[in-house]
C-alpha cells in the first residue's frame, strides 16, 4: 500500500515545479497554499456527503471516489509545504499500541 503512496509522492513532487498550462497540480502549487486547502475543504465535505449518502444507499463507490481526491489534495498541501506521504506513515506507525485517548492527551495543548 505504501507503494502506491511513495509513487503518488515522486509524481507530486515531479509536477510541482511543471508546467501550469499542462499539470493540474502544478497549476494548484502555481495558485499558492490557500487555493490548495481550498480544495481540500471542498473534497472534505464531498467525502462527508458521499459517505452519509453511502449510510442509506450501500453503495460506497461515491465515499470511495471523494476519499480518493481528498486525499490527493491532502497529497499536494504536503507537497507544497515540503513534506512528502512518507512523514503522514511515519506519523501513523508511531501510533501503533497507543490507544487513540492517550494520542489524543500526549498533545501539547496550544
Amino acid at each position: 500500500m505504501s507503494d502506491v503512496l511513495q509513487q503518488l509522492g515522486d509524481i507530486l513532487e515531479q509536477r510541482r515545479h511543471g508546467d501550469p498550462e499542462s499539470s493540474y497540480v502544478a497549476k494548484l502549487h502555481h495558485k499558492g497554499l490557500n487555493k490548495i486547502l481550498e480544495k481540500v475543504g471542498e473534497e472534505a465535505t464531498e467525502t462527508i456527503i458521499a459517505a452519509k449518502d453511502a449510510q442509506h444507499s450501500g453503495d460506497h463507490s461515491d465515499v470511495i471516489y471523494e476519499t480518493a481526491d481528498l486525499w490527493f489534495h491532502s497529497l499536494v498541501a504536503l507537497s507544497h509545504l515540503g513534506e512528502s506521504p512518507q512523514a503522514v506513515l511515519d506519523e501513523l506507525a508511531r501510533r501503533f499500541g497507543m490507544s487513540g485517548l492517550e494520542e489524543k492527551a500526549s498533545r501539547q495543548k496550544s
